[in-house]
């Protein structure tokens, strides 16, 4: 009886240990942004209250607000990597995940893109877009179920994946010149942001990972 229970836990523990391996290989060099319980390495500015921490899930549902990530990861200034948010957007909902930006008091983030967050909401600009610049009109994903939104930044080159699947490809030319109002809309390093867009929008981001080159 001894022999058998020390054979069954000797071969619990290979198979425990081959299937950790497995997973560290997975997601090698991936770090999380966000760890589930708290905001640490972010700082929210306009109205704080707009973002809650629920079931290990970011809620943004509020007035007008950004959260940058000011943490250690890379320093926060990202030039070459990707992105991957966990979302989940309610109808008629509203939000943005911004790269290569930077923290500012209040306001719509100035410098960066934005890579749209929206299903349903009354902005013909879908999920995947890069506002402004190469704007996608159809509907990839539900809003009421969860989704992966893949951003991935290579040199001038910005594509969004939305569950594996390539929806939008931007390169931006070298002798590209914004238009007034949107001279901070160059490719160049920077942070995260997500967006609080308005009160009627409500949506939830969780499994916030970056991958450096």
């Amino acid at each position: 009886m001894k022999i058998k229970t020390l054979l069954y836990l000797c071969i619990t523990v290979l198979i425990v240990s081959c299937a950790g391996k497995a997973g560290v290989s997975k997601e090698k060099g991936w770090v999380k942004l966000f760890d589930g319980k708290t905001f640490n390495g972010w700082k929210i500015n306009e109205h704080p209250e707009t973002f809650k921490i629920e079931d290990g899930s970011i809620v943004v549902n509020g007035f007008r607000s950004h959260m940058f990530y000011e943490g250690p990861v890379g320093n926060h200034d990202f030039k070459n990597f990707e992105l991957k948010c966990t979302v989940m957007t309610m109808p008629g909902s509203n939000s943005g995940i911004f790269i290569q930006t930077a923290y500012q008091d209040s306001g719509w983030p100035a410098k960066g893109f934005e890579i749209q967050v929206n299903n349903s909401q009354s902005d013909w600009r879908r999920t995947g877009s890069v506002y402004g610049l190469q704007d996608v009109r159809e509907v990839y994903v539900k809003d009421n179920e969860w989704y992966v939104e893949h951003i991935i930044v290579k040199d001038r080159t910005i594509t969004v994946k939305l569950n594996d699947k390539v929806i939008n490809e931007y390169t931006q030319p070298e002798n590209f010149v914004p238009t007034k109002g949107n001279e901070k809309r160059l490719i160049s390093s920077g942070t995260i942001a997500l967006q609080g867009h308005d009160p009627k929008s409500k949506v939830l981001y969780k499994d916030v990972s970056i991958k450096i080159e």
